[in-house]
């Protein structure tokens, strides 16, 4: 009952004549679209990047590319017949990837490694790899779908599955990129790849997928952080919205904005929420849930995709919340109706129905509260 045929690898014929680099981590995912792109006659080479040691203190047991993951997808490799090949790529993941995640946190912001790990090491490095290896296309088994514009451009869209949809993790790929990256999974629900991966009898068909970032055991931010800057655990004043001390906190690094849960007030006559962090006083702001709503967020870093647009948009401001419609203004977001959730140092993907047009990383927001200019003040 496979789904997935030559088309979906969107090369042309004769595949014999083709070359496809397959970035394998392990996963059911990666590992059917490998082979599928085996099924097709065109030579198959996988290659797994090594981003930390198996042994390392921030490894987390069954995450991506490290120990079992690398004999996963050697062990699926060598059950469709096609090279594999493992790059140790720890020191250039722990600079870009684990160090740029402890300090956002110290600065008060809320990082999104997975998307800092694409455009760096996966879709810079792994792409560069891809080319010096003569492939055609470079295939991962990220759910999303690649569609070719009028223009003869590659797009970016959505999942067909938006239970399973990873558009926002992706926003900041480059057109150069796109142009060489084929995922062939995009159009399909999660049960019928693992349903594939049986049919394959490929060994990884009933592995569990990945829940946390790859680096963070059970969860543990704050740990990771910890190792890496031993200051992160400095205490430091919670205030409200007037200044006024309501309390202490144990760190910057165990707080979000939006967090309710952990600021031990009581006595309060309505809940508090964590509103802003403030990285040179150390200060959690906190506020009423009302506090937390959004009129307008300032981007940083913008990668459009989506040609000329100049008209409404939807955007995605967390990678589990619903698409809101908005407008973009220049570096100005401005959303139709106030957005709860919006956080410094996450990214703000946008759409026009499935299609993304691009993104960018939320430096500064305005509260529809009070429309008073809020955002995260590094440590000069």
């Amino acid at each position: 009952m496979t789904l997935v045929t030559e088309a979906d690898f969107q090369l042309e014929a004769p595949f014999s004549a083709r070359r496809i680099v397959v970035a394998m981590s392990g996963g059911v995912d990666s590992s059917v679209v490998a082979a599928l792109a085996a099924r097709t006659g065109a030579e198959v080479i996988g290659i797994t990047l090594q981003l930390y040691d198996h042994g390392a203190a921030v490894k987390r047991a069954g995450s991506c590319c490290a120990g079992q993951d690398i004999r996963d997808a050697r062990a699926v490799a060598d059950r469709i017949g096609i090279a594999h090949y493992v790059f140790d790529y720890e020191s250039r993941f722990r600079d870009s990837v684990i160090a740029d995640f402890a300090d956002e946190y110290m600065a008060g912001r809320t990082p999104i490694p997975c998307v800092k790990c694409n455009m760096g090491v996966k879709f810079t490095d792994l792409f560069a790899l891809a080319r010096d290896l003569g492939a055609d296309c470079l295939a991962t088994g990220h759910y999303v779908r690649r569609a070719v514009g009028a223009d003869g451009r590659a797009q970016l869209h959505r999942a067909a599955d938006p239970a399973r949809d990873q558009s926002y993790f992706l926003f900041a790929t480059t057109q150069d990129q796109l142009d060489y990256l084929r995922f062939p999974l995009g159009g399909l629900p999660k049960g019928q790849v693992r349903e594939i991966a049986a049919e394959i009898g490929l060994p990884v068909a009933l592995k569990p997928d990945s829940q946390d970032i790859c680096f963070v055991p059970d969860g543990d931010y704050a740990s990771v952080v910890r190792k890496l800057r031993p200051d992160a655990d400095e205490s430091g004043e919670i205030v409200d919205m007037e200044g006024r001390v309501l309390g202490a906190h144990k760190g910057l690094i165990h707080y979000t904005v939006g967090q309710r849960k952990g600021l031990e007030l009581g006595g309060l006559p309505e809940p508090l929420y964590v509103v802003r962090l403030e990285a040179e006083s150390r200060r959690v702001i906190v506020g009423p849930k009302r506090a937390l709503a959004v009129s307008t967020a300032k981007l940083s870093d913008i990668n459009w995709l989506g040609g000329d647009h100049d008209g409404p948009l939807l955007a995605k401001v967390r990678s589990l919340a619903k698409p809101v419609p908005a407008r973009l203004e220049g570096d100005r977001l401005i959303f139709d109706a106030p957005e709860f959730g919006v956080a410094p140092g996450q990214a703000a993907v946008l759409y026009d129905g499935d299609h993304v047009l691009g993104g960018g990383w939320i430096a500064e927001t305005v509260s529809a509260a009070t429309e008073t200019l809020s955002s995260t003040h590094s440590p000069a």
